[in-house]
């Protein structure tokens, strides 16, 4: 080894200016790209945001605006009186079992009318037209056609078919069953199911007109019946689409007041959360437990909605390998 070894040259790990220069364009690039949807962020943050800090702050407090001196800190304790309130606990009974009820029954009926929609028939466009309808009308009017166009027991449509077939057989003593009164929470869920269920229609309608066509068409050919087709075919490659209905059902029909204001104001047992929020915030003033209500509903939706939003991306990721 002699002195006139050159001795290795370090390497250097510092980027080469036009590597720093690309990277710089890029960042410049993003962030024009973003710029205009900041003032839209912004406004979603104002709407969004800060109303539910204020809601999460005031389920804090124990604050009854008609005792407006007496406003203090209440720590937990609105939530422990939500969960430990017999009515309250009531209500969340309600709201699962109204909106389990509405979903499934939705999804059944939804899943009938997209398999006949996805056949081939003279004047199919206006049934489709005609299926979508209920979906599109506001909630308010859905409530109230069922209030008095079909269910009312003195002029409604149920009671007088009822009135009009009874005849037919030459009677007279036609029953006329007061649903409202006599089974308010089954004309609530009546209502939402038939305003959800288009909704659920033309969610899976979009699954079947995504099913590969090619084996269906070889398991026909194989012999394959109907039933076996849809068993092991149409069903499996709709679960997906299935679960996308029912979170997303889920997240809006928790949150549903209309129906239950409109048809039965709450009462007989049909007070779900969003209306015992109503009752506690602007009939008993109490805006701690009315907050500790609301946030409780907005935990829940936000559970359901992290669930539907991974079936979203998964149906995006299937979509976009094809």
């Amino acid at each position: 080894m002699t002195s006139a070894t050159v001795a290795p040259q370090r390497k250097s790990h510092r980027p080469s200016p036009p590597v720093r220069n690309a990277a710089a364009r890029e960042r410049r690039t993003a962030w024009a790209r973003r710029a205009p949807l900041l003032p839209a962020l912004i406004f979603l943050i104002v709407v969004t945001q800060l109303p539910f800090v204020a809601t999460l702050v005031i389920s804090f407090m124990d604050w009854n605006s008609l005792r407006p001196n007496d406003t203090g800190f209440a720590g937990f304790g609105n939530y422990v009186q939500v969960l430990s309130d017999p009515v309250l606990r009531q209500s969340i009974f309600t709201t699962i079992l109204l909106t389990a009820t509405v979903v499934f029954v939705s999804l059944v009926l939804g899943l009938g009318l997209a398999l006949l929609l996805d056949k081939k028939f003279i004047g199919r466009g206006i049934v489709r037209t005609m299926l979508i309808a209920p979906f599109l009308v506001v909630p308010v009017a859905a409530a109230l056609i069922w209030k008095h166009a079909l269910l009312n027991p003195s002029y409604g449509l149920v009671n007088g078919a009822l009135t009009w077939i009874w005849s037919l057989f030459g009677s007279s003593n036609a029953p006329q069953p007061e649903i409202l009164t006599q089974s308010p929470l089954l004309a609530v869920e009546a209502s939402l199911i038939w305003q959800w269920t288009p909704f659920m229609m033309l969610i899976l309608l979009a699954g079947l007109q995504s099913r590969p066509s090619d084996a269906v068409e070889a398991a026909e050919m194989d012999g394959a019946s109907p039933w076996q087709v849809f068993l092991y075919l149409t069903l499996p490659h709709l679960r997906q689409y299935l679960e996308l209905g029912g979170l997303l059902g889920t997240i809006y029909i928790v949150q549903n007041f209309d129906a239950v204001f409109t048809l039965t104001s709450g009462g007989l047992g049909t007070a779900n959360l969003p209306y015992s929020v109503y009752q506690t915030f602007y009939i008993a003033n109490e805006y701690g437990p009315a907050s500790a209500t609301g946030v409780i509903t907005v935990i829940g939706s936000l559970i359901v909605a992290t669930f539907a939003l991974r079936t979203v991306f998964t149906l995006f990721k299937k979509e976009e390998s094809r």
